[in-house]
């Protein structure tokens, strides 16, 4: 009898994602930075394929920096007109980072 081994939840399938990949821009708004300074959390816009322990690995090691929680979020893109033609923005996932208290990240 042939078992099918099945992976574990937190592992995908799919290509396997460098962490440079995971992580593709963070995200510098008014609402981020106020976040950062009170809350020490990070936004950055990831990989939509990318999981929250790709995500914690990877900006562990991009920033080398400890992190303690991940949050994200799949955000939907806005219907935009262009002249006479209705367009789309892409769909894009959101990631917010919460780090160890002794560690911060300086973008500026």
């Amino acid at each position: 009898m042939v078992t099918l081994r099945r992976p574990p939840k937190h592992e995908r399938s799919g290509p396997k994602l460098e962490p440079y990949q995971v992580v593709l821009r963070p995200l510098i708004t008014e609402k981020a930075t106020h976040t950062a300074e009170r809350h020490n959390a990070y936004a950055f816009e990831v990989n939509p394929l990318a999981t929250k322990t790709e995500i914690k690995a990877a900006v562990e090691v991009l920033f080398d920096v400890k992190v303690e929680d991940v949050r994200t979020q799949n955000r939907r893109g806005k219907n935009r007109r262009y002249r006479l033609t209705v367009g789309r923005m892409r769909n894009w996932k959101k990631a917010i980072v919460k780090l160890h208290e002794d560690y911060r990240i300086d973008f500026y």
